[in-house]
């Protein structure tokens, strides 16, 4: 229920559903010839789109969730194991095509390959399911077990989790897994913006990791000047930061994070 809830507020609470909405409402006011309510909506929808879409809002907003976890420094470590969270797979096409399909978020498995062969001993887990109403014939699991195999990542290494559906879940069902032993040293791989809620869930159900994040959406340097190159660009990266400061509080009212903003 939990990851349905989730998924419903997710699509239909994003700023580009809700400037769709508005668009509608606007349109329909229109079509009835009530031209003044049609005007508010329709230009506020327009504004809503411009700022979220071109400003650096969005940047600005992502930039202290991808700075809260640095990453560690890993020269002569001893990793024992990697734990990757599903997302970057685009399953219904890899399924459908029989291909490797994945989306902007793929730093997770590249980079989580080029950690294995850094650290050969290392164990990997991976955990995705997919979407909590995702009509993909394969979960997220068996589209990542196609990239590790064509990156070399051998499969007597990896153990695939393939039931979760949210970020929760990702570590409640992988805990069991993992059976972290103590004095044992796990990396987190997720993007960078995703990191500071992934690690209040792993701390939360027991399993000591540190973050090792990727897909960064920013540079680093905060801007406000700084323009998106694309109207469609900005409007994806809005989404993206407007459900992960909901969901940090989520987590933390519901008992699903040690912490309402995570740190080091």
């Amino acid at each position: 229920m939990f990851a349905i809830f989730t998924w419903a507020a997710w699509t239909f609470g994003q700023p580009s559903s809700l400037i769709a909405i508005s668009l509608i409402i606007g349109l329909w006011y229109l079509a009835r010839h009530r031209h003044a309510p049609a005007r508010r909506w329709i230009m506020g929808a327009t504004a809503a789109l411009l700022v979220c879409g071109l400003s650096p809002l969005s940047g600005l907003l992502i930039q202290p969730l991808e700075d809260r976890f640095p990453r560690p420094d890993l020269q002569g470590a001893r990793v024992d194991g990697l734990i990757v969270l599903g997302g970057s797979e685009e399953a219904k096409v890899a399924a459908a095509r029989g291909v490797i399909a994945v989306n902007d978020a793929a730093e997770r498995l590249i980079e989580t390959a080029g950690l294995a062969r850094r650290f050969p001993n290392a164990r990997v887990v991976f955990t995705g399911g997919g979407e909590a109403l995702s009509t993909a014939r394969e979960p997220e699991a068996a589209t990542a077990a196609r990239v590790f195999d064509a990156l070399g990542v051998g499969r007597e290494r990896v153990t695939y989790e393939s039931r979760s559906r949210t970020t929760w879940e990702n570590g409640t069902f992988s805990a069991p897994l993992i059976a972290q032993k103590p004095g044992e040293r796990w990396l987190l791989i997720t993007s960078a913006w995703q990191m500071p809620r992934a690690m209040g869930v792993f701390s939360k159900v027991g399993v000591q990791v540190e973050a090792y994040p990727v897909d960064y959406r920013t540079t680093g340097r905060a801007s406000f000047w700084y323009l998106q190159n694309s109207l469609t660009d900005g409007l994806h990266s809005f989404d993206y930061v407007v459900r992960e400061y909901p969901g940090l509080l989520l987590y933390w009212l519901t008992g699903r994070s040690s912490a309402l903003f995570p740190a080091p």
